[in-house]
């Protein structure tokens, strides 16, 4: 396989093996951070290849999520677009406000250049492409309000797309350097065929996308407000409740579920923040819309696997680990 790596916690002690998955989701994917929801036992493989200018890698894991945050993306000299297309688990992409979910016979969008979040609440095994930013940018192609997207491969152009990406990867063992490069230059020219596509569309399921982002930046913008309510927001956006629901039906969220777990990502960000030491746990969580604080304790354990002064003291741990090394 034309530069082939592959990596394996399989030989590492149990003990190490989270805080190496960190190590290569940092270094192979520049600076990604890697949380494991708070679970003490952990495995994973990676194994990376080039098709010319594309890479690709097959991720195997236990349930994990990966942070890109705003300084690490202003940082890293690489500008790619990264597409994530399961094979098997689910994939939440966050990224501008909006969330896609990506199961086996999709895939999704989005930009290495800006911040982003990627949720894998079960094991996992994805095929994950990146593709270099500049080759897919042209003239009439917006890529900004693509990104963060289900661009699809159940039919059409973006199902061409996703079987050339599985096959590219499955034969590159066997492929001359030529042919890996004739290979990646196809991969891109599919996903920009793709993402014209998704651009042009005009039809109810884009309509409905495009209401799903209303929601989704109102809540951002009132996400303090411990009066946001489902019948606030349907107010705000001149709809019915029904209406709010049935925008979410087929989605692995419910509107008052994605208000929780982004006050819960807030939350975390802040608890990970060495800046926010100062702060007691009960101030960072009202400031984010909680109102109990019993409540917001339960909602964490169980999004985050650890309590919330337990999760502050290992990311504080972590903090002290990276500044001595």
């Amino acid at each position: 396989m034309p530069d082939a790596t592959t990596l394996t916690t399989d030989a590492a002690p149990a003990s190490e093996r989270a805080a190496l998955w960190r190590d290569w989701m940092s270094s192979l994917f520049f600076g990604l951070e890697s949380d494991l929801y708070g679970d003490t036992e952990f495995e994973g493989h990676v194994q990376t290849a080039r098709a010319g200018d594309v890479v690709l890698t097959r991720l195997e894991a236990n349930r994990h999520r990966v942070i890109r945050r705003p300084q690490s993306a202003r940082q890293s000299e690489a500008s790619y677009l990264k597409i994530v297309a399961p094979w098997q688990g689910v994939a939440a992409v966050e990224q501008r406000g909006r969330q896609a979910w990506v199961r086996p016979g999709g895939w999704a969008i989005y930009d290495t250049t800006g911040s982003y979040e990627v949720g894998n609440p079960e094991r996992a095994e994805h095929l994950i492409v990146m593709l270099p930013k500049e080759q897919l940018t042209e003239r009439g192609l917006r890529l900004d309000p693509l990104m963060g997207r289900h661009v699809g491969g159940s039919c059409g152009i973006s199902r061409v797309a996703l079987d050339t990406m599985r096959s590219t990867f499955r034969e590159l063992p066997s492929m001359t350097s030529d042919a890996a490069q004739g290979a990646g230059n196809l991969i891109l020219e599919l996903v920009r065929l793709s993402l014209q596509e998704l651009a042009g569309r005009e039809s109810s399921a884009t309509q409905l996308e495009a209401f799903r982002d209303r929601v989704r930046a109102h809540i951002g913008q009132h996400l303090q407000d411990p009066a946001l309510s489902i019948e606030g927001i349907a107010q705000a956006l001149n709809c019915s409740k029904r209406h709010l629901y049935n925008a979410f039906s087929d989605e692995d969220d419910t509107p008052a579920h994605y208000i929780l777990r982004r006050r819960l990502q807030a939350c975390m960000r802040d608890l990970r923040n060495p800046a926010m030491d100062h702060r007691s746990i009960t101030d960072i969580a009202f400031s984010w819309g909680f109102n109990s604080g019993a409540h917001f304790s339960r909602v964490f354990r169980e999004h985050a696997g650890l309590s919330p002064s337990d999760f502050r003291l290992a990311a504080q741990r972590r903090e002290q680990e990276r500044c001595r090394a």
